[in-house]
């Protein structure tokens, strides 16, 4: 096998977790040839959980798995990885403000972000899911300084999935026949799934998706509403949040991410602003298209086109995240 790497997974006894491992041991997101040594991180009061998914995995009897690590302890998890999938958080609750969650999760995001600086590769790539997923990449990436910015990035990959998925359907196409869609800004219900710039397949030709759907009403209206509101309905329905397609959208981010995007493709990503692209604040966490070269370097698509309706969208976002970071910024170590 190619040389291996080494993968830590946070919140490790959880849901989403449960779907998600098997896909990392079984090769689906790092290929096949190579070696996975995978490191599963949770709260003390879940390592008896975890055995129970140590077992399952040793039992999985699956060749690109080298070694499993179950651990309660964060310098043994953040040792010398290759890859960090930050999914472990405090998931908000009934009655709950947003600000009670950030303060909630500050705290961990902190103690994740100094484990990084202190006992992880300074190559390491973080993707951070637990929610608020961008400002906690952004409390996480300035809690480790000598690892480059570039190096965290924050999932909007499920929302791009929920969005093409909702194109293809109205199309009544196959949903790799949708691709290059946008998601703007927060992974929130203020985030803007922009299908502006997408393309569908549709009986053997390529449109641009808005018109191939010929419908601006429902695209500017329901079909936004319905990908900002998607998280809430299926814990409406399930009683309990997505984990499967989250778990899915977590492995399509990161086989990107370290493979490359394929042609002229691109996908969404949370990354750190700059200031420098379409206008937006810096120092968030703020998703845009990227494309990604074999490796894992990332550049944003430049030059599109912005409508008035859109620019108006992403400035919304821009500026939920620029009160999160505010509020989280009092819930940070001087």
């Amino acid at each position: 096998m190619a040389d291996g790497l080494k993968v830590l997974v946070t919140g490790a006894a959880g849901q989403i977790a449960y779907s998600l491992l098997y896909s990392i041991a079984n090769g689906d997101v790092f290929g096949k040839d190579k070696s996975i040594t995978l490191v599963m991180l949770d709260i003390a009061p879940m390592a008896e959980a975890l055995k129970g998914v140590v077992m399952e995995l040793q039992d999985c009897a699956l060749p690109s798995l080298k070694n499993v690590i179950s651990t309660t302890d964060v310098k043994e998890a953040f040792t010398d990885i290759d890859f960090a999938i930050l999914v472990g958080a405090m998931p908000r609750r009934q009655g709950m403000e947003r600000k009670d969650l950030l303060k909630a999760n500050a705290k961990i995001f902190v103690e994740q972000g100094q484990a990084l600086e202190k006992y992880a590769k300074k190559t390491v790539k973080v993707l951070v899911v637990g929610n608020p997923a961008n400002t906690n990449c952004l409390i996480a990436l300035t809690c480790a300084p000598s690892i480059p910015k570039t190096n965290f990035t924050c999932l909007t990959r499920l929302d791009q999935n929920r969005a093409q998925s909702q194109i293809a359907s109205r199309l009544g196409v196959s949903n790799d026949s949708v691709s290059n869609m946008i998601i703007w800004g927060n992974h929130s219900s203020t985030q803007f799934p922009d299908a502006a710039h997408a393309s569908a397949v549709v009986g053997g030709s390529t449109a641009n998706a808005v018109e191939a759907v010929k419908d601006d009403a429902w695209l500017n209206g329901d079909f936004i509403s319905t990908v900002q509101k998607r998280g809430g309905a299926v814990i409406a329905a399930r009683k309990l949040s997505s984990a499967m397609s989250a778990a899915k959208a977590i492995c399509d981010h990161v086989r990107d991410w370290y493979f490359g995007t394929k042609g002229d493709k691109w996908t969404s990503m949370g990354i750190y602003s700059n200031g420098s692209h379409y206008g937006l604040p810096e120092n968030i966490v703020y998703s845009v298209p990227v494309r990604i070269a074999p490796g894992g370097e990332y550049t944003v698509v430049e030059g599109l086109k912005i409508s008035d309706f859109a620019r108006s969208k992403m400035d919304a976002t821009a500026q939920e995240l620029l009160e999160e970071r505010n509020a989280a910024w009092d819930f940070l170590p001087t």
